[in-house]
């Protein structure tokens, strides 16, 4: 069981739903939702101000968020905040089947996997395989 997972999502609907999902498959002892990637990065600068070692251990992270997009917050979330979050790992959800966006996600080095929205039970169950 993951002890924190963050999502990031801006869809408020898909936010509930994870939340509901992951709470019936007892995937997550903890859920933290941001809806927006400047919002996550928010959250990432206040553990590091607070000095906190409770750092989400999985991130499911949309990519397309008006404003800042999910790559851009894989940017600035690599080169900023995985030197001290090394331990966190990425899974992309995603509505798109772009073969370029699964390739591109391949780059980072906290990316687990990219799986399709609606998350279910059965893909939260071969997550934790």
């Amino acid at each position: 069981m993951i002890t924190k997972l963050l999502c990031i999502d801006d869809d408020e609907t898909t936010l509930l739903l994870i939340r509901m999902v992951v709470e019936k498959a007892r995937f997550a002892k903890e859920i933290k939702t941001c809806k927006s990637a400047q919002e996550a990065l928010g959250y990432y600068q206040n553990i590091l101000a607070e000095q906190s070692t409770e750092a989400p251990q999985l991130i499911f992270l949309d990519l397309n968020m008006p404003v800042m997009s999910g790559w851009d917050f894989l940017d600035e979330f690599i080169s900023t905040y995985y030197p001290k979050f090394n331990q966190t790992q990425i899974v992309i959800l995603s509505s798109s089947t772009n073969i370029e966006d699964r390739n591109k996600a391949r780059q980072y080095p906290a990316i687990i996997g990219y799986i399709p929205k609606p998350i279910t039970a059965d893909l939260l169950k071969k997550l934790v395989k």
